[in-house]
This record gives structure tokens, C-alpha cells and sequence, in this order.
């Protein structure tokens, strides 16, 4: 089968800056104007059912002192289920600690219910396989270990001879998979929950610091953040099952210095791009849109860019990204959270750590957050006119050396 490629500018002007945010945000313009409305359709009972989960717990935000026994300062996600087909009576987060450990937290008690031994290396990376009530984490010897979070032992470990710098877990008809990219340029596809090698396939020269999945498993992302390297789309079914001396169907995008993408939950086509260019290091973001045609047994990849602009330079470079419908994304800049649409405008503004915001994590209902300052913020998805907007839900914190939380 061949590959072809047509790469299309949008017709209205290349870049468009983003001129709306000021020097200095302000705290007045944190909470969202906008009316509160559920959104209709399959999603509706899972928001309220979250809805309800969340306003019954009693939120204090108070700023605790004194040493913290354990530090909410890497990679989270929701461990629950986010369709409208799971079980929606516990809403559970996972939660990786500087103090070399993970964590479950139930969000409605505002309690920790699991936690994991110490590891004995550092916890880099963390994925959740919610359907199965899984999580996955790797660490800096390379270790990558399943985790049901209820037994105090993994489900099953694998040690990689490769530094892993990515993961990124899904379910496909054919059963759920692992695929893991490496430092040097291998994806690695594994089965869950064993960790049994399905394929391995060399992607880049350099290192492989992006995976992502697209909503209908049809596409994975890959890039590295190398200046060097373009980001590529693979089909998922060529990664799954490569064929012996062919090169996988993928595609190219014409954008460096790649540093996020997400794909939209409900416009699986549709991914966005975080990118720095040029030696400010401007960050930009671009929307594209993702088809194939079949002519003459070849098939081809086109990518249609739909929108894209430049952060302004004064403006401190966010490290994490999310998108929610295909037409807003959701970054941070400091302590600030921030929600635009594809072309630059401000919709909200956000200011709920008193700190650098050091993680994000955004899926159809929800946007997490935490920061240095010891603390996780949860909002959710509302929809309403022309852009869905985030409501803020509550605030968790780590009050002196006690276990439990403050809400």
C-alpha cells in the first residue's frame, strides 16, 4: 500500500497573535461569567453524577504549613471511568509523589484510599487504563509496572533496556494495549495486563517523547521534542501489526520543536500541536484536521490545517496542554490556568494555585491541575454557546504532615 500527502494551509492569514492576555493577570478575572448548563446527550448523567460527588464534599482552601509528608508534584489521572457506560459512584484519581510513590485518591471523600510501596527509583511517567481500573507508570531505571490499585503488588512488571520517556494506554477491539516510546526511537507495543512485546517499531533517530491515541484508536501521535525531528501520525493497525520489512503508513507534520499534542475526545480527526519556533522560542499552537483517501491502492494522508497562532513573547511558555470539543485549548502559564480558542482568543482565566501549575491533565469531563504549592485543583467541562468553559469544582491540599487532604 502507498502513501501520499497534501498538507493545506486554512485560507485566512498564516499566524494569528494572541492579543488578549495583559502583562499581568488579575485575580478579579478568575471565575468564569458565563451561566452554568449541563450538557445534553450520553455525557449528561456522568457530569451530574460527578457533579454531585464533587458539591458534596465540604471545600475549605485553606494553605497549610510545615513539612509535607507527601507531595502531589507529578503526573495524575483520573483512574475511574469518564463514559457514561462506567461506574460513576467513586470518582478516583491517581496521583504520582515526589516521595517516590502513587496514589489513589476518592475525590467526593476527599481521601486517600491506596498508595502504592516506595519504589525504589523515581516515577517519571503515568498512564490509566479507566475501562479495567488500571494504571501504568514507568520509572527512571526504565521499570514499567501495572497497578490495579487496590493489592500493594504490581499486576505484572517489565524491565525496559531502554530509558522510557512516553506511555500511552488504550483498548481496541482486538483487547487493550500499552505502547511505550523509548530514548531511542522506539515505540514498543505491549499487551495488558502481562506486558508481553506485540512489536517494535524505529520511529525516529532520536528519542520518543510524545505517544498519544486518537478517541477512535485509529491514529497514533508520536514526536520527540528535538528540533530535529517532525511529528508523525501512524495508523494504530500498522503499529499493532507491522508488517516484516516495510515501512508503517504514517505522516509527517511539517511543525518542529514539538512539545504537546492533543487529540479532540469528540472530533477524532482533529489534533492540536504546541510548538516553539524560532530563537525566542515563541510558543505556538495549530489545529489540524486528519483524512485519508484510498486511489489506485495507495492510500493517501492529508492534513488540513484549520487554525493556529503565536503566545505573545512576554508570556511565560506553558509546559502542558489539552483541548476539549476541537475548538478551545486549555494551557498553563505559571500559576495561571488559561482557555482559548483554536485562533487566540481568551475565553476564561484562572488563578486557584498560588504557585507554578507543574502538571495538567484534561479529558472530556474534567481538567485537573496541580502545583508546587502542594495542591490539586478539579474543574469540569460546561457547555454553553459557541465554546464549552470550565467551572471550578474544588481544591485539595496536603495540610501540614497529615494524610488526609483538606478540602
Amino acid at each position: 500500500m502507498g502513501l501520499g500527502l497534501s498538507f493545506q494551509k486554512p485560507m485566512s492569514k498564516e499566524m494569528e497573535l494572541l492579543h488578549l492576555f495583559p502583562s499581568v493577570p488579575r485575580r478579579t478575572d478568575v471565575e468564569a461569567v458565563l451561566p452554568q448548563t449541563n450538557e445534553a446527550g450520553a455525557l449528561d448523567g456522568v457530569r451530574k453524577a460527578r457533579e454531585l460527588c464533587l458539591q458534596s464534599s465540604s471545600w475549605q482552601p485553606r494553605y497549610g504549613e510545615g513539612t509535607r509528608e507527601q507531595r502531589i508534584l507529578g503526573p495524575m489521572a483520573y483512574l475511574s471511568g469518564s463514559g457514561p457506560t462506567m461506574d460513576e459512584e467513586k470518582s478516583i484519581i491517581c496521583t504520582v509523589s515526589s516521595k517516590r510513590m502513587l496514589f489513589a485518591w476518592d475525590v467526593q471523600e476527599g481521601t486517600m484510599i491506596w498508595s502504592s510501596p516506595v519504589q525504589q527509583s523515581s516515577i517519571m511517567h503515568l498512564a490509566t487504563l479507566p475501562q479495567m481500573h488500571l494504571a501504568f507508570t514507568v520509572d527512571l531505571k526504565g521499570a514499567i509496572k501495572v497497578w490495579n490499585c487496590r493489592d500493594e503488588d504490581t499486576l505484572a512488571t517489565l524491565i525496559m533496556s531502554q530509558a522510557c520517556l512516553s506511555l500511552e494506554a488504550f483498548l481496541t477491539k482486538d483487547g487493550p494495549f500499552l505502547m511505550v516510546g523509548t530514548c531511542e526511537g522506539d515505540i514498543y507495543t505491549l499487551t495488558v495486563p502481562e506486558l508481553k512485546t506485540v512489536s517494535k517499531v524505529n520511529a525516529f533517530k532520536y528519542r520518543v517523547d510524545l505517544l498519544y491515541c486518537s478517541p477512535d484508536k485509529r491514529w497514533i501521535f508520536a514526536s520527540g521534542t528535538h528540533e530535529c525531528i517532525l511529528p508523525k501520525v501512524f495508523f494504530t493497525e500498522c503499529l499493532l501489526r507491522p508488517s516484516e520489512g516495510r515501512t508503517p503508513l504514517s505522516l509527517s507534520l511539517p511543525f518542529s520543536s514539538c512539545c504537546r499534542a492533543c487529540w479532540a475526545p469528540r472530533r477524532t480527526n482533529r489534533v492540536t500541536l504546541m510548538f516553539q519556533r524560532d530563537a525566542l522560542k515563541k510558543t505556538g499552537f495549530t489545529t489540524l484536521d486528519l483524512t485519508t483517501e484510498g486511489t489506485g491502492g495507495r492510500t493517501f494522508i492529508q492534513a488540513r490545517e484549520v487554525a493556529s497562532f503565536l503566545l505573545p513573547v512576554h508570556m511565560e511558555s506553558p509546559i502542558w496542554m489539552g483541548v476539549s470539543d476541537g475548538n478551545t485549548i486549555v494551557f498553563e502559564s505559571g500559576p495561571y490556568l488559561f482557555l482559548v480558542s483554536i485562533s487566540g482568543h481568551l475565553l476564561q482565566r484562572f488563578e486557584y494555585h498560588d504557585k507554578t501549575i507543574c502538571n495538567l491533565w484534561v479529558d472530556s469531563l474534567h481538567v485537573l491541575t496541580t502545583s508546587v504549592d502542594d495542591s490539586l485543583h478539579v474543574y469540569m467541562w460546561e457547555e454553553e454557546g459557541r465554546y464549552p468553559y470550565l467551572r471550578s469544582c474544588c481544591h485539595l491540599e496536603h495540610i501540614g504532615s497529615d494524610q488526609t487532604p483538606s478540602w
